[in-house]
C-alpha cells in the first residue's frame, strides 16, 4: 500500500522534538522505523506528523552511571551495536542476546533500543530481558521533565501521553543472566522467549510471545528459590503455574507453550549458572 499523507519534522535536539509531540496531535516519532513504517504501508497505523529523531546524539550510546551500578543505553542505539557493546556484554548478556536474536542484520542495523522496548502489540525480545534485568525506562516530558517506569509496567501500558523514551537503565549485574527464544520462521518473532538473572535473592525470570506481554514469574522464581536449575525442578515449577497465564496461537496450545516456557528457561538458567563456575 501507499503511505498516507503525514507532515515530516526533524528537530536538532530533545527539547524541540518533545515541543513537536507535545504540540500535533497525531504526531508519531520516528526512528529506526522497522514497526512504524511497516504499520503506515498496511494502514494499521496512522500519523499526522512523522517527528524523526534520528539525529539527537544525546540519545544514542550506552555508558556507566557516576557510582557504577547501572548501564545507560540511550533509545537510540541500534540493536547491532547494543549486542556488540563490551559493557552490556559483560553486565548485562541477556540484554545483548536479545538484541542479537531480532530480525535480520538489516533490522539489527536499523532498529532501535527505544522502537523495539515500544512496538505495541508485537511480541519484540528485547522487553523480556529489560524485565528480567529489572531495568527502568527513562522518559522525557514536557519541559524536559525527567520521569522513570519500570520495564515491566512499561510493557503492560507503553509511554504516557506526552513523554518520549529516552533511555533504558539496566543494573549491571555481570555474567549470570540468559536468554533463550524459541522463533517463528517467518517473522522471527518469538514463539516463546525467556530471560533469566541469578541473583543473591534467587532466580528472576521473564517470559514473552508465550504470554499476553513480557512478564516476571514471581511464581515460578519463588518454587526455584535455592535451586536446584535442572530441568525436571524447573518444568515442575512451570507446571504449578496456571494454564491461562499462557495464551495459545499459532496452532499451540497453552500446555505446549507453559512446557515450551519451562524448557527454555531451564536451558537459560543452567547457562547463567555455568557463567558463575
Amino acid at each position: 500500500m501507499i503511505l498516507t499523507e503525514f507532515d515530516y519534522a526533524r528537530p536538532a535536539g530533545l527539547d524541540e522534538a518533545l515541543a513537536l509531540l507535545a504540540g500535533t496531535r497525531g504526531a508519531r516519532v520516528l526512528a529506526g522505523g522497522q514497526s512504524l513504517l511497516p504499520d503506515l504501508r498496511a494502514g494499521t497505523d496512522d500519523a499526522r506528523l512523522l517527528v524523526d529523531i534520528r539525529r539527537l546524539a544525546e540519545l544514542r550510546g550506552t555508558t556507566r552511571t557516576p557510582d557504577g551500578r547501572l548501564l545507560r543505553v540511550g533509545a537510540l542505539t541500534t540493536l547491532a551495536d547494543l549486542a556488540a557493546d563490551p559493557l552490556v556484554l559483560a553486565g548485562a548478556p541477556e540484554l545483548a542476546a536479545a538484541a542479537r536474536s531480532n530480525g535480520d542484520p538489516q533490522v539489527r542495523n536499523l532498529g532501535t533500543v527505544g522502537g523495539n522496548l515500544a512496538a505495541a502489540g508485537r511480541p519484540t525480545d528485547l522487553p523480556v530481558a529489560a524485565v528480567a534485568a529489572d531495568a527502568v525506562v527513562e522518559l522525557a516530558g514536557p519541559g524536559g521533565r525527567r520521569t522513570t517506569l519500570p520495564a515491566e509496567e512499561f510493557a503492560a501500558a507503553g509511554a504516557p501521553a506526552g513523554e518520549l523514551l529516552t533511555a533504558l537503565l539496566v543494573p549491571a549485574a555481570g555474567p549470570a543472566a540468559a536468554f533463550e527464544k524459541s522463533a517463528d520462521r517467518a517473522t522471527r518473532y518469538p514463539v516463546c522467549a525467556t530471560a533469566v538473572r541469578i541473583t543473591p535473592d534467587g532466580p528472576r525470570i521473564a517470559v514473552t510471545g508465550a504470554t499476553p506481554r513480557p512478564l516476571r514469574l514471581r511464581g515460578v522464581e519463588d518454587r526455584l528459590r535455592g535451586g536446584p536449575y535442572d530441568t525436571e525442578a524447573v518444568l515442575a515449577a512451570f507446571r504449578a503455574e496456571p494454564r491461562e497465564l499462557f495464551v495459545p496461537g499459532r496452532g499451540t496450545s497453552a500446555e505446549y507453550l507453559g512446557h515450551l516456557a519451562g524448557v527454555l528457561t531451564a536451558r537459560a538458567l543452567q547457562r547463567a549458572e555455568r557463567a558463575l563456575a
